[in-house]
């Protein structure tokens, strides 16, 4: 019998393992083809999330994702390159996972099973009503994610998800639903292909947008980020001589003075003006 989720419907594709190599990687393309398809279609949804966000994290508040599995190690991506790239501190977004961090690298049993699990594990970090809390589910029927986006409703805390089923009981218990329709994927059920892509898509861009609307991108540069290695600090130099029309050796300075590009150009153009 044909399942009524998306997500574990039967693949369009069968007999993979007599496919050549060139025939499953053009195939798998294919598929992956739609996804910015699917995205598209829930801007829209994306947009009225990414705005409820922006709202509470402008004031102070928190961005919380909770997940198990790949969507869960998605979430805590996302939360864990925030810092580095916009250098915002490390509790300004926050991501769980179902069994800890240990299940970044392993599964754990019946951890996202557990309908009360993701509340105790928000309850380390007080999560209240200034914060926003996205559960991320491909299912969409996640115990541990359900459970988590309900305890946080009953506490006024405003809620979304991103899951890749129609009306799933996830959507149906948040404010702001995402859903992303990718079909059926290549290998029967594993989310970790387009719906883990689209998933990842669509936290790239929430993430991004809520950066620059509070203010951690000037023009279309990363002038917050951490100089973290050899890379960003050139990068950085670069960034510093482009926006301030100078040479190498002066931007390095200014740098290694401010260890910061947004406050080395503020540095320079308050001299400048002096």
């Amino acid at each position: 019998m044909e399942n009524k989720l998306t997500t574990e419907r039967s693949s369009e594709y069968d007999n993979l393992e007599q496919m050549s190599v060139t025939d499953l990687l053009s195939n798998m393309n294919a598929e992956d083809k739609t996804v910015p398809y699917a995205i598209e279609k829930a801007i829209p949804s994306i947009e009225k999330l990414v705005e409820a966000i922006y709202e509470k994290m402008s004031t102070g508040g928190r961005l919380f994702y909770i997940g198990a599995g790949t969507s869960g190690r998605l979430g805590v991506l996302d939360a864990s390159e925030c810092p580095p790239t916009y250098g915002v501190t490390d509790d300004m977004v926050i991501g769980l996972i179902a069994g800890g961090d240990i299940a970044l690298r392993k599964a754990v049993e019946n951890a996202e099973d557990n309908t009360k699990l993701a509340w105790e594990d928000l309850q380390k970090f007080n999560i209240n009503k200034n914060d926003v809390l996205i559960g991320i589910a491909a299912s969409g029927t996640t115990p541990y994610v359900i459970g988590g986006v309900k305890e946080a409703r009953k506490n006024n805390i405003v809620t979304g998800c991103i899951t890749c089923n129609e009306n799933s009981p996830l959507s149906r218990e948040v404010d702001y639903a995402i859903e992303l329709i990718v079909g059926p994927e290549f290998v029967t059920g594993s989310t970790r292909m387009k719906a883990g892509t689209a998933q990842k898509l669509a936290l790239n861009m929430i993430s991004t947008t809520v950066m620059i609307k509070l203010g951690r991108v000037k023009g279309n540069k990363m002038v917050d980020m951490q100089l973290s290695n050899k890379k960003l600090v050139n990068r950085g130099i670069r960034m510093i001589m482009n926006e301030l029309d100078i040479g190498k050796s002066l931007a390095n300075d200014l740098l290694n003075e401010h260890k910061n590009v947004r406050k080395a150009i503020d540095a320079y153009k308050s001299n400048d003006d002096e």
